[in-house]
């Protein structure tokens, strides 16, 4: 039956098996998420596809595209630590074997800098052993040859979340060291008590001042810190999980 549109369907994308390593097989992609596009959502945007199969490579970037993910390949490992692309990195696609560097290579010189972006691993049935171990070592995740489009794109999307997610974590945590800074030590004195739960009265006896004198202290603890009364700065700092000590 002709096409009500008039354009004759696209054939699947297959591509052949590799030798040693399986092939990538293509299914209908599920509609595009309306909020799936890392630019849409302010993150870094560019998926870098690390293998040394241009087939592979093409095929991946292709299929991140048409979810709206720009995508770069490399064609090993020595020349993507070269290029050192990371300002721009939302995730890493790295083969587990390459002629060069092996992925797990790759990711150990990459941790060794620093934070990595996310890495993905593309394995081989008999190379998920090694894909476990990366993933013990802190990679984000791997998938097994073959598998679908849709897999390897929400899992890599899945990536991109996480990484926002944890930069944006990072991001109110310096926030909330900055306003911690401005307060004066009496001022975290008495945000210390207000954090156990002592009244302006127990805080003014505790402290040898006066009523009024805490209160103003209160007002400006709490104004300092962005909130409303005793409970939000108590959810504030409990979000806090890399400082202790502010309610004892």
């Amino acid at each position: 039956m002709p096409n009500p549109g008039g354009t004759a369907p696209r054939p699947a994308l297959s591509l052949p098996g590799r030798g040693r390593r399986h092939g990538v097989s293509r299914r209908p992609s599920l509609p595009r998420h309306p909020g799936y596009s890392p630019r849409e959502r302010g993150m870094s945007s560019v998926v870098h596809i690390v293998d040394d199969e241009e087939v592979i490579r093409d095929a991946l970037a292709f299929l991140l595209a048409s979810r709206g993910v720009p995508a770069r390949g490399w064609a090993s490992g020595e020349a993507f630590l070269a290029a050192q692309p990371l300002e721009d990195c939302a995730c890493i696609i790295l083969d587990v074997r390459m002629e060069d560097l092996s992925g797990p290579e790759v990711f150990e010189r990459l941790k060794a800098q620093g934070t990595p972006p996310p890495v993905i691993f593309l394995t081989g049935h008999a190379d998920v052993p090694v894909a476990v171990q990366a993933l013990k070592a802190g990679a984000f995740d791997f998938v097994e040859k073959p598998f679908s489009d849709n897999d390897i794109v929400d899992l890599a999307l899945k990536a991109i979340a996480a990484r926002a997610a944890a930069a944006a974590k990072d991001a109110a945590r310096r926030d909330l060291w900055a306003r911690q800074a401005t307060l004066s030590a009496r001022e975290v004195e008495v945000m210390r008590l207000i954090l156990t739960g002592a009244l302006n009265k127990q805080i003014a006896d505790t402290l040898g001042i006066a009523m009024r004198t805490v209160e103003v202290h209160r007002s400006r603890v709490l104004a300092k810190m962005g909130v409303r009364n005793a409970i939000e700065l108590a959810a504030l700092l409990a979000a806090d999980d890399k400082r202790e000590g502010w309610g004892g």
